[in-house]
């Protein structure tokens, strides 16, 4: 954009970052509904919505959900193991249509990858396979509700929103493309570190896993201080039930139904989960912060910011007895604690070294 009518007379207002490639802006976009979809869902599972509506896609066979009072006579007509309850039906329709906007966004993604599919280095597998996750993830949405919240199907789509929201958080930089440059020293610094990021990655990925399979089983409650546990370090636990991937199909798992042993090894489990990602998360910040450049080293004050809030929301949880507000925080801290990594990540794996004969002060 510029001023003036003569090339002398031209100002420029801003530039376009060098490399950017066609559909950064539509990534972006999805990416931040990607957000609000995460975050609708957190909501609907903590105020126990999940089965606010009985059927799919529709509700109580209504596009949006049954308002009046003569729509709602109707619709526990036709569901009358299932009273309508108009606080738990919006949140839950609410969320469909975002998530079903979300599709519409990746489809649109897909289409435009698939037109530049000849393109040098314009990413075409990742689009491809966003779409292929985002019906996978609308099937679980389905089954979480044909299923009765069965909690197996529960913690694959809660994985699934945030997978969808990290990889198009990935596809968003990959866009983007703006690069490390660094001196070939400082480059063989960073590809050491990429085992290292590997690892956190599937550590937090793990822990989301964790709070998933706690949110699923209502286990948030189990222990009801901090550092301690029901006023001892360690309590009575059953780790067998409260890990038992084959439940039944079939029973109604809305409020949980296990023991209260079996919720607080959950609980725990994820308390000590929450150690080893601090502590492998930290190490990860410390080796950054010894490489001699100063991006890199931004990048670990991010980090550990990142991972300092989550902790801090985690603490709140059981403090305050789970808040909806820091609860809802708390899921979608999880998913930035990803992003973080996966912004780390994409640097490390495309950062380029300079020519030898480059200023080496560039890397502060």
């Amino acid at each position: 954009m510029s001023l003036g009518n003569t090339p002398g007379s031209q100002i420029r207002l801003f530039n376009l970052p060098k490399n950017r490639k066609q559909g950064f802006r539509l990534a972006l976009a999805a990416t931040c509904l990607a957000v609000v979809v995460v975050v609708l869902g957190a909501f609907t599972r903590l105020v126990d919505a999940g089965l606010g509506c009985p059927d799919w896609p529709g509700c109580y066979g209504h596009v949006l959900w049954p308002d009046s009072a003569a729509e709602i006579a109707v619709a526990e007509t036709r569901f009358p193991d299932a009273p309508v309850a108009t606080d738990k039906t919006w949140p839950e329709m609410v969320h469909r249509y975002f998530a079903g906007t979300l599709g519409l966004f990746i489809a649109a993604l897909a289409l435009l990858a698939w037109r530049h599919r000849e393109a040098r280095g314009f990413p075409f597998r990742l689009p491809m396979f966003l779409l292929f996750l985002v019906v996978w993830q609308a099937l679980f949405g389905m089954w979480t509700v044909t299923l009765k919240l069965w909690p197996q199907v529960v913690t694959a789509h809660l994985l699934g929103g945030v997978s969808i929201l990290s990889l198009l958080w990935l596809l968003t930089v990959r866009l983007d493309d703006q690069r490390w440059q660094v001196p070939a020293v400082i480059w063989q610094r960073l590809f050491r570190l990429k085992p290292m990021l590997i690892g956190a990655v599937i550590v937090v990925f793990l822990q989301v896993a964790l709070g998933g399979w706690i949110s699923s089983n209502y286990a948030a409650f189990a222990c009801a201080d901090f550092p301690t546990c029901n006023g001892t370090w360690w309590p009575t636990t059953d780790f067998s039930t409260g890990f038992n991937v084959l439940q039944g199909i079939g029973p109604n798992y809305l409020g949980g139904l296990m023991t209260s042993e079996a919720r607080v090894a959950i609980h725990l489990t994820h308390r000590i989960g929450a150690l080893v990602v601090s502590v492998y998360l930290l190490a990860l910040c410390i080796a950054l912060l010894m490489v001699p450049y100063g991006k890199a080293r931004r990048m670990a004050f991010i980090v550990a910011a990142a991972l300092a809030l989550q902790v801090g929301l985690g603490i709140g949880n059981v403090l305050f007895q789970v808040p909806l507000v820091v609860a809802v925080a708390h899921n979608a801290g999880g998913a930035l604690l990803l992003m973080t990594l996966v912004t780390l990540g994409i640097k490390l794996w495309t950062a380029e070294r300079l020519p030898v004969e480059e200023d080496e002060s560039s890397i502060n």
